[in-house]
């Protein structure tokens, strides 16, 4: 025993728990907010916009002035009809300005996904889409709204 009642060679306040391993979880472990923290895992949800968002980045900084006012969307799958008929789901839907509503391109994030194996199949598709359809919207070819574009 020590001069404060306490057993001799234990510390005060507990380190670890009973099997030694000490704390462990989100509380401890190195987070996005904490200085030198990794940042977390990205969700596909997260990845999908991150890559599309990087696309019109780049669509909008090269065709601002043709483009005018124009939303970009994301949703997760398109709402077909009951007698749709086609024998794949659409990848984005494009409806153009009317009155004070302003042109309108949406991707559909899960049909995109699922013709993707991997992340840069993914950032190719979604450029391929969102150049298409810019190019419908221009009347320009894709080539030149572009460059990256490969119709393959």
């Amino acid at each position: 025993m020590t001069a404060t009642g306490g057993p001799v060679g234990r510390r005060s306040g507990r380190r670890r728990d009973r099997r030694g391993r000490g704390m462990r979880g989100p509380a401890v472990l190195p987070g996005p907010l904490s200085p030198g923290g990794v940042p977390g895992v990205r969700t596909p949800p997260e990845v999908f916009d991150a890559i599309v968002l990087g696309v019109v980045h780049d669509l909008e900084a090269r065709w601002h002035d043709e483009l005018g006012l124009i939303e970009f969307a994301v949703e997760e799958t398109p709402i077909v009809p009951d007698d749709w008929d086609a024998p794949t789901v659409p990848l984005a839907s494009l409806v153009r300005a009317s009155g004070k509503e302003p042109t309108r391109l949406v991707l559909f994030r899960r049909p995109i996904e699922l013709r993707c194996e991997t992340r840069s199949d993914l950032a190719a598709l979604v450029l391929t889409v969102l150049v298409e359809q810019v190019s419908e919207l221009l009347g320009r070819s894709p080539e030149e709204i572009d460059p990256r574009y490969d119709a393959d």
